[in-house]
């Protein structure tokens, strides 16, 4: 009953490339291409730090999109010796994620997570929800995930609550990533292939 134009990341010229290659699956080097700017990478002034975070950051954006981002984090939490309860897509009470140290999950401590991956920053009534979550699902802190971030008072504002909540925008997300990469379920690590490399750190000659 309701038509609409799907046009986030480039949805419309992917589906047309997914058509003209057979309705094959997407490969990640379409990927990064559709949903980031070109970036000239012979350029002496290109750093290569920046080009590889924003490669991995496109990337989390092809594939995890939507409420996908929230198996990411999930993911992420079970690295780190959670054990985790995800909600299914849809209303979810005010808490995409459940987690609790130790096996069964009844360890200290336990968190009450919020993933939101939608194109806006998000503001300080969305992360008091949060906060109500907290107490209502008898959890001790709150973790609230944003892909795009969060408007500029609220990190000040919530500095009350600082024993309570934790912020992570795609800064903090990727490094997670990096932290806990070796220890995520293979199959997010196929979703997700990255590999670490060393290379010079450069220095200001004097």
């Amino acid at each position: 009953m309701t038509i609409c134009r799907i046009q986030r990341n480039n949805a419309e010229e992917r589906i047309a490339a997914m058509r003209a290659n057979g309705w094959k699956a997407e490969t990640i080097a379409a990927a990064i291409k559709a949903t980031g700017q070109a970036t000239d990478e012979t350029s002496s002034d290109t750093n290569l730090e920046d080009l590889a975070h924003d490669q991995i950051a496109q990337l989390i954006a092809a594939r995890f999109k939507g409420h996908d981002l929230t198996r990411l984090v999930e993911g992420l939490l079970q690295a780190q010796g959670y054990t985790t309860y995800r909600s299914p897509g849809g209303p979810d009470g005010g808490a995409d994620i459940l987690a609790g140290a130790g096996p069964l999950g009844f360890g200290m401590p336990r968190l009450c997570i919020e993933v939101k991956s939608e194109d806006s920053s998000i503001d300080r009534p969305t992360v008091d929800k949060l906060l109500g979550a907290v107490t209502k699902f008898g959890a001790q802190e709150g973790l609230f995930v944003s892909w795009s971030g969060f408007k500029s008072n609220v990190q000040k504002e919530l500095a009350a609550s600082y024993f309570r909540v934790r912020l992570w925008s795609q800064k903090e997300l990727l490094e997670q990533l990096f932290a806990h990469y070796e220890h995520l379920d293979a199959d997010l690590r196929a979703e997700l292939p990255l590999k670490r490399i060393w290379t010079v750190a450069a220095q200001d000659e004097e």
